[in-house]
């Protein structure tokens, strides 16, 4: 404001990137929760499974050397990262891709870099919401976590390169295919996962598929989860996998990424 003569001076500009990065992660994290679909599969479906693979333990013959609720609450809290990482976002993306409106946001003042931080932000928040919700209701079904300060480390980075690994992987689905095509990947991928990858239960539990399925992102991130966890330690041989996904994930994405 002009002291003088009390008029306001136009001032031009952006505002600064990490005020619009911080911008675009609130509205795509309400964009997600919003989302009835999304939410199902960010928060609903992790709970169910952890609640039904608890109260049915006897029945599907889960023994291990750990109460079963320990065992199994670290590897509902890795689906938890793969669902919102992977399906949710390459869905997401995949049809503001068909929209335009990644095209729209590419052109506006918030760099394309700073879009993508936003959105791997905002996932970050969601991930921390689910780590709530499931951490509370493993504690509701008996879950004693003692992982202390090596685990919660450990957990910190197999949460932070899972989700890197992950998100990379969607980014690159939801660039390079049609939006119902991403669609039906993401979600044929996920139950995949779900049901072989070694997220929810451990390697061991697949017979000699589990040497196969440890390599997987999911079986990496499940492990990784597992022994911060159980172990109170930090699995640098699955923290290396996620990142060599994330890396190669990350290069072929920037490669192939198309905005329309």
């Amino acid at each position: 404001m002009n002291p003088v003569n009390g008029t306001f001076t136009p001032l031009p500009g952006a505002a600064p990137l990490p005020g619009m990065v911080l911008t675009q992660a609130r509205m795509e994290s309400r964009l997600l929760l919003r989302n009835g679909e999304q939410l199902l599969i960010a928060v609903v479906i992790p709970v169910l499974v952890l609640v039904g693979l608890v109260g049915a333990a006897d029945s599907l013959g889960l023994d291990y050397e750990h109460p079963v609720v320990d065992v199994v609450t670290p590897g509902v809290l890795a689906l938890a990262v793969l669902s919102t990482s992977f399906t949710s976002l390459a869905i997401a993306t995949g049809f503001e891709r068909r929209y335009g409106v990644l095209k729209r946001l590419g052109t506006s003042p918030l760099p394309r870099g700073g879009l993508l931080a936003g959105k791997i932000l905002a996932l970050l928040l969601v991930e921390l919401l689910q780590v709530v919700v499931i951490g509370g209701v493993g504690l509701l079904l008996g879950w004693s976590p003692s992982p202390g300060a090596s685990g919660v480390g450990g957990a910190v980075l197999a949460i932070t390169l899972g989700t890197a690994a992950f998100a990379s992987i969607g980014l690159l689905v939801a660039g390079t295919l049609r939006a119902e095509a991403t669609l039906a990947l993401a979600n044929l991928v996920y139950l995949l996962l779900l049901a072989g990858g070694a997220v929810v239960l451990p390697a061991t539990a697949y017979g000699g598929f589990g040497d196969v399925a440890a390599w997987l992102p999911s079986g990496a991130l499940g492990e990784a989860m597992r022994e911060a966890f159980l172990d109170g330690t930090v699995a640098w041989r699955d923290l290396a996998v996620l990142l060599a996904y994330a890396v190669v994930g990350s290069t072929l994405a920037a490669r192939s990424f198309r905005w329309e």
